[in-house]
């Protein structure tokens, strides 16, 4: 994970991201299985920006030279990511959503 963070910016991105739900999920309250649930969106995550980087590296090691085929495995790589993104968004949305709900009424 060290090199992911030093090599890859989308991955200092996803950082931040955590250390922000972190904190709001230790000013809300989390429950176990709500931190659980969390802990795990997190992981898919992170899990998935390292796959994709590898696989990123992969193709560019054997194909420098731009190639269609090249690109479309990046891409799909890439869309993996988004997806696990969105998933994780959602569960978060809809955790804190409740949560703050709550406070508010």
């Amino acid at each position: 994970m060290l090199i992911a963070l030093r090599d890859e910016p989308n991955m200092r991105i996803h950082l931040l991201a955590i250390a922000v739900v972190t904190f709001s999920g230790i000013y809300c309250g989390l429950s176990a299985i709500e931190w659980a649930i969390i802990a795990l969106a997190i992981g898919f995550v992170v899990s998935m920006e390292m796959v994709n980087s590898a696989i990123e590296a992969i193709v560019d090691h054997v194909s420098p030279e731009y190639h269609k085929e090249a690109g479309r495995i990046k891409d799909l790589a890439a869309g993996a990511v988004l997806v696990a993104a969105i998933v994780a968004t959602v569960i978060a949305v809809y955790i804190f959503g409740n949560k703050i709900f709550n406070l508010i009424f």
